[in-house]
């Protein structure tokens, strides 16, 4: 590294998975994250759903995503500081993906691959789902695909811990919003923030999530990430519920997890979520109740109508950050030195997050990431025309 300060511009769980990362690892420069705004009101790792999951159908997803889970298994551990105990609480309940008969073939195909590749996965026949989960109508269901190593955190948990760790490993936090990138010799060189402070640096991470795209047009760079508004609704249970349950995946697309009580007397809630195919990309924060009685709750329901009591807590929405190929950009722009992108998750940035701090920091300080591998993640894969699938995105 040329100079002894990295930027990273973007606070949420990327920017500081990697600030922690680039501390605990034993770079010595200063590590500078600029967040714009530190209540993450609108981050999207503050609004997440927060699922871990290994059922990817290619290698490099799979590994990220298991180096990811062994980090969360100890996350409260690690992250522990002496002024903040976090507790992303990360359960391992499990993924559960239901076939039908439309994708029944396509869920088969993908168990053999993940077997292939070394996922933990297991094919459940009807009986054994309704084991697990007593509840679920099954009458068109062929069979099941089960994660057992794969679970979800709480994300404003995961955000605050690996932010109080990284600040305390000597991470400094800035606030305010980059308005350019200074660029000179074909390298960017730091960044100018709005209240007019330069940062100069040896290395700028754009970790800038869904505002992505907007960092790299200060430099007249055209960036495929996509902000895309993706709902999520809470609802308390009409009882509190014998079992706890995995990530049900419907084969429409509806899913949920529990939402535990924290306290005695606190409700049994779960979270539901349904990616909306056709949603316009934009910034757009606004929750649209009506998706509740019109797209969520008719197929929840249907598919445990147990839940037909339940009653709507909150609904809100947070951005995904989506590219064409929905995988991340993850390495330096091959058209500006010294500018690292860590976005474009689609929906897996929490998932992802520990995964990714190790390939970044190692690729920034040693320049390549050998631990994981990220090649297929290259950002310039897209001006070549080239892009990368994995068909197990939900």
């Amino acid at each position: 590294m040329s100079a002894d300060r990295i930027v990273i511009v973007g606070g949420g769980v990327v920017g500081s998975s990697i600030a922690w990362h680039l501390r605990s690892g034993g770079f010595e420069g200063e590590v500078a994250v600029v967040e714009r705004d530190p209540t993450y009101r609108r981050a999207s790792s503050f609004l997440a759903m927060g699922g871990v999951r290994q059922q990817f159908g290619s290698t490099v997803n799979i590994r990220l995503a298991q180096h990811s889970i062994r980090f969360y298994e100890r996350f409260d551990d690690a992250m522990r500081t002496p002024d903040h105990q976090p507790r992303a609480w990360f359960r391992q309940r499990g993924y559960l993906f239901l076939a039908d008969d439309e994708n029944a073939a396509r869920f088969e195909r993908r168990y053999a691959r993940q077997r292939a590749l070394g996922a933990r996965v297991e094919r459940l026949d009807v009986d054994a789902i309704r084991a697990r989960v007593p509840d679920l109508a099954l009458d068109d269901i062929r069979f099941g695909i089960f994660g057992p190593d794969d679970g979800y955190a709480s994300p404003r948990e995961v955000l605050a811990g690996f932010r109080h760790a990284a600040a305390a490993a000597g991470a400094t936090y800035v606030t305010g919003e980059v308005t350019r990138l200074d660029v000179a010799g074909g390298r960017v060189r730091g960044v100018t923030l709005d209240g007019g402070a330069s940062l100069d640096a040896g290395a700028v991470v754009n970790a800038a999530g869904p505002f992505a795209a907007r960092l790299a047009a200060l430099a007249d760079l055209d960036l495929p990430v996509t902000p895309v508004r993706q709902h999520l609704f809470r609802c308390a249970l009409p009882r509190r519920w014998p079992h706890r349950f995995p990530v049900v995946i419907d084969p429409g697309g509806v899913h949920w997890r529990h939402d535990d009580p924290l306290a005695a007397g606190d409700p049994d809630r779960i979270i539901v979520a349904r990616t909306k195919l056709d949603e316009p990309p934009g910034e757009n924060f606004a929750c649209d109740a009506d998706r509740w009685t019109t797209d969520f709750r008719p197929p929840l329901v249907a598919r445990l109508p147990a839940f037909e009591t339940a009653e709507l807590v909150e609904g809100w929405a947070g951005l995904y950050e989506m590219t064409p190929d929905h995988n991340p950009l993850l390495g330096e722009h091959p058209e500006l030195g010294g500018f690292y992108l860590a976005n474009g998750f689609s929906g897996h940035g929490l998932m992802m997050a520990p995964a990714t701090g190790t390939a970044l920091a190692e690729l920034l300080t040693t320049g390549a990431s050998t631990r994981l591998d990220i090649s297929a993640f290259d950002p310039g894969r897209f001006a070549r025309g080239a892009q990368f699938r994995d068909d197990a995105m939900i």
